[in-house]
Order: C-alpha cells, then sequence, then structure tokens
C-alpha cells in the first residue's frame, strides 16, 4: 500500500517526466527505470508509515561481497562504476554492468558480489517509510 504521503511526489516525478520526454521540452532528460516489479518479479510494495526517501552510495571492493540481506522497502539501484553480480539464491544470478538501473528485489535473501577489477559503485535508493526495514541482514 502507497503511503499516503508519498503519492504527491510520485504524481509529481511522473507527471513532470512524462511531461518533459513528451513534449521534448528538456533534451537532457532520460529516462532511466520505469517499472511496477522489481528484478526477479516481485510488485512493488510500500511499508506502511511516512515516507522517508534514502539515497547512499554503496561501494564493493573487488573481491567483496555483500551479506545475505533483503529489502522491506523498494529499492531503486543504479550502477555508476565497475559491474555487480547478485546472487539471488533459487533464482539464480544476475550481472549488473555500469549505466544499469534496476529496482532490487526486495522479499528474497541476496548478496552482490564484486568480481571484477575495480570497485563497484551503486546509487541506492531506498523508497522506505520510518517503520520499514532498508535492509535485512541474515543471522
Amino acid at each position: 500500500m502507497v503511503a499516503n504521503s508519498l503519492i504527491p511526489v510520485v504524481l509529481a516525478l511522473s507527471l513532470a517526466c512524462g511531461t518533459a520526454m513528451a513534449d521534448n521540452a528538456y533534451q537532457a532528460v532520460q529516462q532511466l527505470l520505469s517499472t511496477s516489479t522489481t528484478v526477479i518479479g516481485e510488485p512493488l510494495a510500500y511499508a506502511p508509515g511516512n515516507a522517508r526517501v534514502t539515497a547512499a552510495i554503496v561501494t564493493i571492493q573487488p573481491g567483496e561481497q555483500t551479506g545475505l540481506h533483503k529489502h522491506g522497502v523498494p529499492l531503486f539501484a543504479y550502477i555508476l562504476s565497475g559491474e555487480a553480480v547478485v546472487d539471488y539464491g533459487d533464482k539464480g544470478e544476475k550481472a549488473y554492468p555500469a549505466g544499469t538501473a534496476f529496482m532490487e528485489a526486495m522479499d528474497q535473501w541476496h548478496r552482490g558480489m564484486n568480481r571484477g577489477v575495480e570497485p563497484v559503485r551503486i546509487l541506492a535508493v531506498y523508497l522506505g517509510s520510518d517503520r520499514g526495514s532498508n535492509v535485512t541482514l541474515k543471522k
């Protein structure tokens, strides 16, 4: 269920982007992603509570991996540099090179890895709430 305070923000952004792309008023607008599902096909669902957007840059060094985790909120990810590989368990692995935008899996345990020689840098934008968990680590 979409938090009521998030609806005006989403509508304003949608209208602004849609209008700019429709009438070519802003030639520099490049749509990165438009979806209602995660990368593994889960429908996007917002956590109850007051909307809270958190943006971060996640860096994974060569040879490193994240812990096994999942997200309680939608996560927009954009690969700034390097190539991230994400293991979704029984859903398989997916590679995301620089310039890739996607909505990360929410209710599927997964881990990100850097099998390359340069750092992976990911712009992570969590579309959360004051009651949802951005990241839950598996113990």
